[in-house]
């Protein structure tokens, strides 16, 4: 966890947001969750609170509406999911302008759009005020297992690596005139993927070697300490500590 690495959802900023410690960050995050996914789901006006308290959160960390939501785009196959529940769900039914929907599934629908939509705009949120660097730095500072960090970590760079591979064979294939139309292009693609999937395996198989040619034995070295102050972590923790009291008066209302 050498140097540092830029991401798509990252976006530079100088926010208080932005400068607090990533596992302060990652704690208050993961609370946020916990308490959204703890609100009953009849409560209606907790989560329209949670909202409010992530609209400030972003609004902190002056980062744009537009961007969070075009990223937030990676949830539309759950939306799919919840949208078909009342008609597949059994139990007692219900007429929604002529449609006949089971009563069960349009709570189960409600709960999964409501609380994934929180949660992925959580989620969205850290990533987009905490570089990956940092992110894996701060799961690591949460003592998160050494080995998961550092799967998390070559799978970043690697993906990475990968993707531009991907573009340079592209590249090369346009410039011999080659653009797939048809089922009949499909081998020359096929044999893309595998060409593709070699030279992967080989350049992991290279890496490892560098690695433990320079000293690698299991455990990367931690170059940056990060640490967090009392008031840090209290300004870290606001955002939790708003979640949890609209929880618990979603519970005694």
């Amino acid at each position: 966890m050498g140097a540092g690495h830029a991401h798509k959802l990252y976006r530079h900023g100088h926010s208080a947001v932005h400068r607090l410690p990533p596992h302060c960050k990652i704690a208050a995050a993961f609370g946020f969750v916990l308490a959204v996914v703890a609100t009953p789901r009849e409560v209606f006006w907790a989560f329209g609170a949670y909202a409010l308290l992530l609209g400030a959160t972003a609004a902190a960390a002056r980062v744009p509406a537009g961007f969070l939501l075009k990223r937030m785009l990676v949830e539309v196959p759950f939306v799919a999911f919840a949208v078909l529940m009342p008609f597949v769900a059994e139990g007692e039914r219900t007429e929604v302008l002529g449609l006949s929907l089971s009563v069960s599934g349009l709570w189960g629908a409600w709960n999964i759009l409501v609380k994934g939509t929180l949660g992925v705009a959580a989620s969205v949120l850290l990533a987009s005020t905490t570089e990956l660097r940092e992110l894996l730095l701060g799961l690591q500072r949460l003592r998160m297992p050494p080995m998961l960090v550092q799967i998390a970590s070559f799978m970043i760079r690697y993906g990475d690596v990968i993707t531009d591979e991907m573009r340079r064979m592209r590249i090369a294939r346009l410039s011999r005139g080659f653009e797939a139309r048809g089922i009949r292009h499909w081998g020359v693609l096929a044999k893309s993927a595998g060409a593709l999937f070699i030279r992967s395996y080989e350049r992991g198989e290279r890496v490892h070697l560098a690695m433990v040619s320079r000293g690698y034995t299991g455990t990367m070295p931690v170059i940056d300490e990060v640490t967090a102050t009392r008031s840090q972590w209290v300004r870290a923790a606001a955002l939790p500590a708003a979640a949890l009291a609209v929880c618990l008066a979603g519970w005694s209302l």
